[in-house]
């Protein structure tokens, strides 16, 4: 494979030690009466980074975002090769069933469903969509959102009034956190996977309060971490204490399990699992999301009460029809052949880079997280890997714990095992050069280390 790359920014020049260390926590709040001159702090900060190439974020793909594809970082610079970059895991985004379903949607409608679903938005392409989910999840009724984090916004925020109660993993993802911020005040974390820690704060719930709801909120799949909840305890431990279920499937559903399901399937929790979130920008090949309920009336009030759905134009037609083609082969015999593939990619990536010495996070999934440790140091690996052609995000506090810094590596289906083990390889390079750069600092007396925070920890 041939990867012709542009120097970096800045290339063997010393990174000053500002573009190593800080986090987008450090201005999260910025204060003072200048409301739109009080970032300009966060934007040195940032242009900093970008300057010696160590900013990892707003990437821009110049070509399809297949297994091996050329992009672009924010400032400019080009960089191409093998792709684990990209939230494709059926590798359906340029199937030619896919790609022929949006051609013929946007020959027939045009390219805008042009109105609120709750107006005049919907179109043939996105009521049968609703029924064809229907039938995957066993008859749920379906609500249909324009982005996945509509659907976990809503989910919360559609439901939950001011007087119920949230109690939702620390890591529960930024549209279910922000939902419930919009829902209510009485919002109660527990610790990662913490079944002790929700069945205390439900406890206390309950103890002073038997009139209101509560919402207990997970994920099947934790998307920086790869791992999952035992929701057959969690269930049990709701029906204790008269809570529902929401459980968001964001990375799993239609990727893994024989049927597609992911860990609701694997875990027999279709049918007890009171509201069930997906997306499809994963697995589906679109943007949009949906809700999938137990009765008519929840659905309806869904269409009418949650604010990302009732005052969003609707799926366009393509998108609805692109996802509709996919939900077409994730049903199919080639469904579940590529989800085998899918596996097989997954479990010998993972093989590969245990077998390299590197740190291999969480359980088999799409997602293989890659753990480098320290910011600075993992900043310099996510510049190096690019320039050696391999694409992987970086992800960073406080996404992730302090100290914890991470490369999210994201598999797809036609990914090859050529692909995998360069992958592995310009990994490992790229973490020792990072390694020898990073002591060098410390060397020089420069510290840029952070005390370890971790979230896992906490009760």
């Amino acid at each position: 494979m041939q990867h012709n790359n542009k120097p970096a920014q800045a290339a063997g020049a010393t990174i000053p030690p500002a573009a190593l260390t800080g986090s987008l926590r450090d201005y999260r709040s910025p204060e003072g009466p200048d409301l739109m001159n009080r970032f300009n702090s966060f934007y040195e900060w940032q242009d900093l980074r970008r300057t010696y190439n160590v900013w990892p974020y707003a990437k821009s793909t110049e070509t399809a975002p297949k297994t091996t594809c050329s992009a672009k970082t924010d400032s400019g610079i080009e960089f191409s090769g093998v792709n684990f970059a990209s939230q494709d895991y059926l590798s359906l985004s340029s199937h030619p069933k896919v790609k022929d379903a949006a051609i013929r949607a946007v020959q027939e409608y045009g390219v805008h469903s042009a109105g609120s679903a709750a107006l005049l938005g919907n179109t043939r392409h996105s009521l049968r969509l609703e029924k064809v989910i229907s039938g995957f999840t066993d008859g749920h009724e379906i609500v249909l959102y324009p982005t996945g984090w509509s659907a976990g916004f809503a989910a919360i925020q559609g439901f939950v009034r001011p007087g119920d109660h949230v109690v939702m993993d620390v890591l529960a993802h930024s549209c279910l956190q922000e939902g419930a911020r919009a829902a209510t005040q009485n919002i109660h974390f527990h610790g990662h996977l913490n079944l002790g820690g929700l069945e205390r704060r439900l406890q206390r719930i309950r103890a002073h309060d038997n009139a209101n709801g509560i919402l207990v909120v997970t994920e099947s799949l934790f998307s920086m971490h790869s791992d999952t909840p035992d929701l057959n305890a969690i269930r049990a431990i709701c029906d204790q204490y008269k809570a529902h279920l929401l459980v968001d499937c964001a990375h799993d559903f239609g990727a893994i399990g024989d049927d597609g399901l992911g860990h609701i399937g694997l875990q027999n929790m279709l049918g007890k699992t009171d509201v069930i979130v997906g997306s499809f920008s994963k697995t589906f090949a679109s943007n949009g999301g949906f809700i999938a309920v137990r009765t008519k009336a929840q659905a309806e009030y869904l269409k009418y009460y949650s604010a990302t759905q009732t005052f969003s134009n609707a799926l366009s037609p393509v998108q609805a029809a692109t996802v509709l083609a996919s939900f077409d082969i994730v049903g199919s015999e080639e469904g579940r052949t590529r989800r085998r593939a899918l596996m097989d990619n997954i479990l010998f990536l993972r093989g590969e880079l245990t077998r390299l010495g590197m740190e291999v996070l969480g359980d088999p999934s799409p997602i293989v997280p890659v753990r480098v440790g320290a910011e600075g140091m993992a900043r310099i690996a996510s510049r190096e890997l690019a320039s050696l052609g391999a694409i992987a995000n970086l992800v960073e506090y406080p996404a992730v714990p302090q100290g914890g810094a991470r490369f999210r590596v994201q598999v797809m289906a036609d990914h090859k095992r050529d692909e995998i083990e360069l992958l592995s390889s310009l990994m490992l390079k790229a973490m020792r050069s990072a390694d020898l750069e990073y002591r060098g600092y410390r060397e020089r007396g420069v510290e840029l280390n952070s005390p370890a925070v971790l979230l896992s920890d906490a009760a």
